[in-house]
């Protein structure tokens, strides 16, 4: 059965950040798909943006017409703490995280509130760790960083791959982006903002790791940086990818015993040329550097818009795969996860599929930060085939 903590409260769901663009369309999914029945509401600052969506949304579906619309403002933490208090599944995306997150991440692991956000920022998400880990576990709150994008796709295409190797013996994986999508503007903000804090983040993910310690099982899970190279198995040219997602593929292989006694986990962008492997590593170095420079990385944060977004036949247009190669025991196993837009429509429906998956489906049994595999595994790898996206075995 689902999990009935909280189930007295007045909401299953709370939406915080509707008014942006990624959070209009994690609205618009909840919209069409949420189940009769599903508790939820909108919250922000600006009620006259907020009755904006509503009625926006009651054009898509006529009970969104009767959604509650609740004050929330990151400045203001006891808005937080009252919005936290009435659900029991809250969902944000107001970013970048590493300035405005700490708040509502602090309230829901205080009131025992299952909490889901897209953060692709790693210093943010360790220092939530360490700041509020054991206050999530003490009140059963579940923290689920990375719902979108970053890290959905690579974190269950690893469970799925792993999932078809023995887990009796180390499993070394791969992972292989490409994409025809368009980055968002909070995607580019938090990019430049850690390349600026690369001390700072590096500093914090220490601290988290001598805080974690290994698995109490005595196994083994490590991200692993690789080297430029081309794929003997799938032909492409391979860039080491330097986001988050290594590092939540990673705490999911040291928090579940399918990942094998010793897993490695690297994370690549492929390209089909080596002209374009060398040029995305020449920009992803142009960009580092111009974020050391605080008049630089003002400039081009300044013209970069964050809460706007391609339209909708922009989005129709992009895509993304990611190639998993895993091997162990002597054996090679060739996945991929596929699907649309990856900035914006398909990471719209996997934030909302975590929060339903939470609210509505029986999970195993954590508690403080954990990762999507970690939490809801299974269920969440059928709620976003549902959704749309596709993992098969090549």
């Amino acid at each position: 059965m689902a999990d009935d903590r909280n189930a007295d409260r007045d909401f299953d769901i709370v939406l915080f950040g509707a008014t942006g663009f990624t959070g209009r369309l994690t609205a618009e999914y909840l919209a069409r798909h949420a189940p009769d029945g599903l508790r939820w509401a909108l919250a922000g600052r600006n009620r006259d943006k907020l009755e904006e969506v509503r009625h926006h949304l009651a054009t898509i579906s006529g009970s969104a017409a009767d959604l509650e619309l609740l004050h929330a403002d990151v400045t203001d933490p006891t808005s937080l703490v009252e919005v936290a208090q009435r659900a029991r599944v809250v969902i944000t995306t107001v970013g970048p995280y590493l300035a405005y997150g700490e708040p509502l991440v602090a309230a829901c692991a205080d009131a025992g509130t299952d909490y889901v956000d897209l953060t692709g920022e790693p210093e943010f998400v360790d220092r939530m760790y360490l700041r509020h880990h054991r206050a999530a576990v003490a009140s059963g709150a579940r923290i689920v960083h990375a719902c979108g994008f970053d890290s959905i796709p690579h974190d269950l295409g690893a469970l799925y791959t792993v999932q078809q190797l023995p887990d009796d013996a180390p499993i070394t994986l791969r992972g292989v982006v490409r994409s025809g999508g368009t980055a968002s503007g909070g995607t580019i903000h938090s990019a430049l903002n850690q390349f600026a804090r690369a001390r700072r983040m590096k500093e914090a993910y220490s601290a988290r790791r001598r805080a974690e310690g290994r698995p109490a099982d005595g196994r083994r899970s490590r991200a692993v940086s690789g080297t430029p190279h081309k794929d003997s198995v799938l032909g492409y040219w391979l860039l080491p990818l330097p986001t988050i997602d290594p590092i939540v593929v990673a705490r999911s292989g040291a928090a579940l015993p399918a990942y094998g006694p010793d897993f490695r986990y690297s994370h690549y962008a492929g390209t089909k040329t080596i002209r374009y492997a060398a040029g995305g590593a020449v920009v992803v170095g142009a960009l580092a550097a111009a974020a050391q420079v605080g008049p630089v990385r003002r400039f081009l944060l300044d013209r970069v818009a964050q809460g706007e977004g391609p339209d909708e036949a922009r989005r129709d247009a992009s895509w993304f795969t990611v190639d998993f190669v895993g091997e162990s025991g002597g054996r090679t196993v060739h996945t991929r996860v596929s699907g649309g837009d990856p900035g914006y429509t398909e990471t719209s429906m996997m934030l909302a599929e975590s929060a339903l998956c939470l609210a509505l489906d029986d999970n195993p049994s954590t508690a403080g930060q954990v990762t999507t595999a970690q939490a809801m595994g299974d269920n969440l790898l059928a709620r976003v085939q549902a959704g749309g996206l596709r993992f098969e075995t090549l």
